[in-house]
């Protein structure tokens, strides 16, 4: 049986509201099903969330202090100040900068811009920058994406005689820092209407702000920004992403154009996933690895060779932080594997001297991935005998709270329920290990460990056509608290599957209900093909999309995760080759059964797992869900007992037979007639000298008269000595059906015709007939693969 790795969460939305908002929008039953699913249950909040405009931006003046820092900025402006715009090193913080320093710019600023090394100022203000920016002149500086958290910074800034205005959308501390201005949507004092934008999207308000008017020109940036930090594509984030989205895709910004060519994308096809997977790694790639502020300089630029080549450079720092993401992520899984004592937490804590503490986050959520338990990855330096490090959680296990009741044995720690960075003591790391594995045992459940998959509707595969695709995208752009969704179809059936790719570790199929059919993809997942079988009603999930070739356009399922709580029949029979099938049976999880002593010697050197010899006395509470029957039982009930008592989850039918007599056929009671008469006439008749003649001279096959001979023997008709076969006069008056070789080969023959050379259909209707009815509860799904 396969059932799903994840908890599967099916929405079921309301057929009266669907047919609602489908009449009175004019949308298609699959995007009205989506809106109803995500909550929107009025036409009114469902014609707001789709009809976003220039009307869905408030006013940046809603901004608590925005009065304030527009009065400051343009005194500086007038007043020719040096301005110092100090920035983040991630694709928010990048963007940030871009857009506040092209506006200064634009309005006559002397302005500059600067983002702090992560490796030697760490995240937000630094002392160090603000203090040789004192020495460089400035007289203003502004922060983009950081500062919130800058207290002490911000107060060394203000005691060296320089304004400073902080635009931040972190969380707010407690107590603020003294900076002149403090723009921040979720500001204590103020009442701003969407608490949250991103960096960028604070920085496009002072921005809008300073024109007087919406800066369109901003938005393909703040489009980038916006997605690449994950914030919430909700209320005006909708507009400027999508707003910005066409920015994109109609932009001849050498930049755009450069980011375009190495990401291998076309202009027009830029959507929100070409930002978070295409432009917003890239640039995230330069503060991961080293100085992240050349990243404004090539959003800046206007000249195309300067833009490509940065863009080139841009591509090699991200292939870069991909080679050491996948070498940290090897090593630590090989920890996780080895390590009983790491491995067997419900929490992953994970060091090591000299990871590049740009990348562990990726690493920690490439872990959760894997093992779907919270994970830390820890970057150890020596010299300064502390361990540096981020945090990816689970859903149930908010990582800032957890690590906030080990505050006394960490040096610093914040974050979110989902994420945290941390530093903490070298000598600390086995102490968080068990307290935090501990806590996780203490507050989660078993079933908390199994990830969810979250299905918005489910689908019968006659209501997708490219039309309804098509009109899906109206509700984009998808994204955190709006994700793209996810289809259930339910109660189909496979109709041809194959792996594809090089390795063929991808598989396409064609999956069936009722009333039609529709093509499947799984990336990654050819794996599949050796865990479904054909004839059985299986649950699919994933993400629809349009395949287009050769100018025809056709619906395709992304698998994402399969369901099915029916048993399975995999047919081995007639593979002789071990190895072909071997591969693709779960070792550990399997028992092989075999009915025979000899057909456990034969297979002893090819299976490396130990082979069971099934009997009427034997017991099945050894015996595995998964079962690979290796030859055929000596009669159906042995093999029907097996079944009604073990009741296996799947069955890998193999049944190897030495050698079959199926076709041999039993000999008609006219051959045995005959032969019979002619031992008689004989009297005697030497078999190894003439048995081959004989066949040869009827048109027989020599074993058909050995088991005829082997008959008459059984019988007391014969006498068989040293090859030579002799008549017994006045022998014993039975029926040749009542001899036991008979009776064997005939019910041999009538297994090998019911199990060996059936059709798939009719095995699968014999077994069926003989199971138990099979049903998995929704807490068992997690239970099998």
């Amino acid at each position: 049986m396969t059932a799903t790795e994840k908890r599967w969460r099916i929405n079921r939305p309301d057929d009266r509201l669907v047919e609602m908002l489908e009449k009175e929008l004019r949308l298609s039953p699959i995007s009205a099903k989506i809106l109803v699913a995500r909550g929107f249950d009025t036409v009114e909040s469902a014609r707001a969330f789709l009809m976003v405009n220039e009307h869905s931006v408030h006013d940046p003046y809603d901004l608590f202090g925005m009065h304030d820092a527009v009065e400051r900025i343009k005194q500086a402006i007038q007043n020719k100040e040096k301005v110092l715009i100090y920035g983040d090193y991630d694709a928010d913080g990048i963007t940030s900068t871009t857009v506040l320093k092209t506006a200064l710019v634009d309005l006559g600023a002397d302005v500059h811009h600067i983002i702090p090394n992560r490796f030697i100022d760490g995240y937000g203000p630094s002392e160090r920058l603000f203090r040789q920016a004192y020495e460089d002149g400035f007289q203003l500086i502004i922060t983009v994406d950081n500062g919130i958290a800058g207290n002490h910074e911000v107060q060394v800034a203000k005691e060296l005689g320089m304004d400073i205005i902080v635009t931040d959308h972190h969380e707010p501390g407690e107590e603020l820092p003294n900076a002149d201005v403090i723009i921040h949507p979720r500001h204590p004092n103020g009442h701003y209407p969407f608490g949250e934008l991103a960096g960028v999207g604070v920085a496009f308000k002072v921005a809008h702000a300073l024109y007087g008017k919406l800066p369109h020109h901003l938005l393909p940036f703040v489009a980038i920004g916006t997605v690449a930090d994950l914030v919430p594509l909700l209320d005006e984030n909708r507009y400027l992403v999508k707003a910005g989205i066409e920015g994109l895709q109609q932009s001849k910004h050498p930049a755009i154009q450069a980011l375009c060519q190495i990401a291998g994308v076309k202009a027009q096809d830029i959507d929100e996933e070409t930002i978070g997977f295409g432009f917003a790694p890239r640039l995230n790639a330069l503060g991961r690895l080293g100085d992240a502020a050349p990243g404004v300089d090539f959003l800046m630029t206007q000249d195309k060779e300067e833009a490509q080549s940065m863009a080139n450079y841009l591509n090699e720092q991200n292939k870069e932080r991909q080679a050491i993401v996948a070498n940290i992520t090897e090593q630590a899984i090989e920890m996780v594997e080895n390590d009983p004592e790491i491995g067997n937490a419900k929490v992953l804590v994970i060091a090591d001297e000299g990871w590049n503490p740009g990348v562990v986050g990726i690493v920690a959520s490439r872990l959760v991935e894997k093992y779907y338990k919270p994970a830390i990855i820890l970057s150890i330096d020596l010299e300064k005998g502390t361990a540096k490090g981020s945090a990816r959680s689970i859903e149930g296990f908010h990582m800032y709270k957890e690590l906030a009741k080990n505050s006394e044995i960490l040096l610093a720690f914040g974050g979110h329920p989902m994420a945290a960075g941390m530093t903490l003591a070298v000598e600390e790391i086995d102490e968080l290990r068990i307290r935090l594995d501990e806590q996780a045992r203490a507050g989660l459940t078993d079933e908390d460990f199994t990830p969810v998959l979250n299905i918005d509707i489910p689908l019968a595969v006659e209501e997708i056509d490219v039309t309804s695709i098509e009109d899906v995208r109206r509700l984009s752009p998808f994204g955190t608290s709006f994700a793209k969704p996810v289809y259930a179809i339910e109660n189909a059936t496979i109709q041809s599957m194959r792996k594809i790719g090089a390795d063929e570790n991808h598989i396409k199929l064609q999956i069936a209900s009722r009333n039609g059919d529709l093509d499947a993809v799984g990336f990654h997942k050819g794996y599949l093909a050796d865990e479904l079988t054909y004839g059985i009603k299986i649950n699919f999930a994933g993400d629809l999309q349009i395949n287009e070739w050769n100018g025809r356009k056709k619906p395709q399922l992304m698998l994402a995760d399969v369901q099915t709580d029916e048993w399975q029949l995999f047919d081995l029979r007639g593979i002789r080759q071990v190895s072909r099938w071997l591969q693709s049976i779960p070792l550990e999880k399997v028992t092989f059964i075999a009915f025979q002593n000899r057909t456990q010697q034969y297979f002893d050197s090819l299976i490396p797992a130990e082979i069971m010899i099934y009997e009427d006395k034997m017991t099945p509470q050894h015996i595995e869900n998964y079962v690979v029957l290796l030859d055929l039982p000596t009669n159906a009930s042995l093999l029907e007992k097996l079944l009604e008592e073990a009741n296996p989850r799947r069955v890998y039918a193999h049944f190897y037979i030495p050698e079959s007599h199926y076709f041999d056929a039993m000999p008609t009671r006219e051959q045995f007639v005959w032969y019979y008469s002619f031992l008689k006439k004989r009297r005697t008749f030497h078999l190894r000298e003439h048995l081959m003649e004989l066949a040869k001279h009827k048109g027989w096959s020599r074993d058909s008269l050995i088991f005829m001979t082997q008959v008459f023997f059984e019988l007391g008709f014969v006498t068989i000595e040293n090859g030579l076969a002799q008549i017994v006069d006045n022998p014993p008056k039975k029926d040749l059906t009542s001899a036991n070789i008979y009776q064997e080969r005939q019910q041999q023959m009538e297994l090998e015709q019911t199990l060996l050379y059936a059709p798939y259909k009719d095995l699968r209707e014999w077994f069926d007939s003989r199971m138990k009815s099979q049903t998995v509860s929704e807490e068992e799904h997690s239970k099998w693969i």
